[in-house]
């Protein structure tokens, strides 16, 4: 009786795990709308026809397992839910229930893109009596490291509630609540953190193995390359998303010399994984003055900007952001949320939102003992606040710097000081603390730039 009774629970098992998914593959999930998606999994038989239906079209989807694995491909509507999809083998079958269709983005990097309540950040306390909507769902990745690319997390989808809003990304939180808002749209939220890495451990491993100069900067940093990603982006790779926000950088200050470079292999990296030509958009680390050299953080957010070189990527500069300039954390994240979101919506989406120019220095013309600096990505002209423009050093063929004044006449800045009657370069917020007052019309802050190449 014990040995029969034994047997039984064998073949409950089996029929119970006969198909298996991936955690993102759950209750409460997001699909992006309108499109093919890719759903998989695993079958206890090597070789076993996996059927799925959908609730929502009469389409039966089927194809048979490979060594276990099986995927497949299905198409998607326009957005809304509740909806439900069954996936049956000869064994057994599995439900997943409560499916909506919208926007999945996901959101990584190190601590000020982690950064929640759960950190004591205010903005998130008090939003928590309005974090109940089950139009965000969200779906948090535990932090792991792994030497070889996993398939799947100990996670799940939850719908946003205070309890889970609280410790959920403020920046991916309150990106979603704006763009749902907006849009009218379910909003998949996917979080991907680790306070402290740096970016390699960030990238597919195999797109750096073949740039020994990438590989040896690495290791005289002591870092492992694409552990993080192995464990905590891998086993998302087949998700269709719409795109990714990235805040990080900060413990990459002091290798400024091959972070954009880093930077570019792992966006394409990221694209090439999920098959998708997705935007990048990255926030550039905020002023701090705890880095050391005076200007090695200013470096780092020069080499962030040379990332915009890449296609469909794009920059939200933070220098105005930053309550305590001691604070590696700046509480301030809302704002930053709502910059992010006025990206993704206009460049994106195609819809009217707040102002997403930073201006960005674009040539230099010496006159009269005066450099006139010109700016793109300017669309009226510029301000400062406070006075006259700040944060700004002028310097002639000696290669010494001395603070200047600037004077504006619409969109262009022009740089002089009684100590450099020749002057020949200038520096704008080029220190790691720089909180400078100018920007545009529009109000975002003028991104930080240096005239010169030269070694300091």
């Amino acid at each position: 009786m014990k040995k029969l009774c034994l047997l039984f629970v064998f073949f409950a098992f089996r029929l119970q795990a006969d198909v298996q998914l991936p955690a993102i593959i759950g209750d409460h999930m997001v699909l992006q709308q309108k499109a093919k998606v890719t759903l998989w999994g695993w079958t206890t038989n090597p070789a076993e026809e996996v059927k799925v239906t959908v609730d929502w079209d009469t389409t039966q989807y089927k194809t048979k397992s490979v060594l276990g694995h099986f995927s497949l491909q299905i198409n998607t509507p326009k957005a809304g839910g509740n909806h439900r999809i069954t996936f049956k083998t000869s064994g057994n079958s599995l439900v997943v229930s409560d499916v909506v269709f919208g926007e999945v983005w996901v959101f990584s990097g190190q601590s000020n893109m982690e950064w929640s309540g759960s950190q004591n950040l205010q903005e998130s306390i008090d939003e928590m009596p309005n974090a109940t909507n089950d139009q965000i769902r969200f779906f948090y990745i535990p932090k792991g490291t792994a030497k070889y690319p996993q398939e799947d997390v100990r996670a799940k989808w939850v719908v946003c509630n205070p309890t889970d809003m609280k410790a959920f990304s403020a920046i991916g939180y309150f990106f979603g609540k704006k763009l749902h808002a907006q849009l009218k749209v379910p909003m998949g939220l996917i979080s991907s953190n680790w306070g402290g890495t740096k970016a390699e451990v960030w990238i597919a491993r195999d797109s750096v193995m073949k740039k020994p100069h990438l590989v040896q900067a690495i290791k005289n940093n002591q870092s492992s390359i694409g552990m993080n990603y192995n464990a905590m982006i891998a086993p998302i790779v087949n998700y269709n998303i719409a795109g990714v926000l990235w805040y990080q950088g900060e413990s990459n200050v002091g290798q400024n010399g091959t972070y954009a470079e880093l930077m570019n292999d792992l966006i394409l990296s990221w694209r090439s994984a999920f098959n998708k030509n997705f935007p990048f958009y990255f926030a550039q680390i905020a002023p701090y003055n705890k880095y050391g050299d005076n200007i090695n953080g200013a470096k780092l957010r020069e080499a962030q900007t040379k990332n915009l070189a890449l296609e469909n990527t794009a920059m939200v500069v933070l220098s105005d952001l930053v309550p305590d300039v001691s604070n590696i954390h700046p509480t301030i994240k809302v704002e930053v949320a709502n910059r992010f979101a006025n990206l993704a919506l206009v460049k994106h989406y195609g819809q009217e939102a707040g102002p997403i120019f930073y201006p960005k220095y674009d040539r230099l013309k010496i006159e009269n003992g005066k450099i006139k600096i010109y700016f793109r990505e300017i669309t009226s002209k510029l301000v400062s606040k406070d006075g006259d423009p700040s944060h700004l050093m002028i310097a002639g063929e000696d290669r010494k710097f001395y603070p200047a004044e600037g004077k504006i006449s619409g969109s262009v800045l022009t740089v002089s000081s009684p100590e450099v009657p020749n002057p020949v370069a200038v520096r704008y917020a080029f220190k790691n603390d720089s909180m400078p007052n100018l920007f545009s019309k529009e109000g975002l802050p003028v991104n930080l730039f240096r005239t010169d190449t030269w070694e300091d």
